[in-house]
């Protein structure tokens, strides 16, 4: 394991990351134990869909502790100083505007750890934040999608 993948997040992402695993240990793990131990009473186990769900259950949740525990460990924290000014990097909020109808759009580049494109956080993997990286405003910018090229010109960048 001497080559782990580094996973980019901010400390915010990182703070939020400890406390669920926190929750998964503290919660989950004994409800789980609780569940399996309620099912074993119901009797024989080859046929007892409870102890099956409750077993199904612990796996999830033993692989979500070890996968949490290895994004912290392998957690590189993202710096936003302020440097490169109007340039487009990691941590920072873009506002694009599409091409050629004027619809603007706004989204944060973090690390695939914290992506949620829901609250405007995208992985820095994603198509859209690798075709923006390292541009600057006013430039225009092809991002490729399944549906085909989209035309994009950055308004702001903080």
């Amino acid at each position: 394991m001497a080559n782990e993948k580094s996973y980019y997040m901010t400390q915010e992402g990182k703070d939020k990351l400890i406390e669920e695993l926190e929750h998964l240990k503290t919660v989950k793990r004994p409800e789980v134990v609780e569940r399996i131990k309620i099912a074993r009473d119901f009797g024989d186990l080859s046929e007892n869909s409870e102890y099956d769900a409750a077993k199904d259950e612990q796996a999830f949740v033993e692989s979500r502790i070890t996968q949490v525990e290895n994004m912290i460990r392998n957690a590189e924290i993202i710096e936003n100083n302020g440097g490169d000014q109007g340039v487009v990097t990691l941590g920072k909020t873009v506002v694009f505007q599409e091409l050629p109808d004027g619809d603007e759009e706004e989204y944060t580049i973090v690390g695939s750890a914290e992506a949620d494109p829901f609250e405007g956080k995208i992985s820095n993997d994603s198509p859209i934040a690798k075709s923006l990286m390292g541009c600057k405003i006013d430039e225009e910018v092809k991002v490729p999608t399944p549906a085909g090229d989209m035309h994009v010109k950055i308004v702001e960048v903080k």
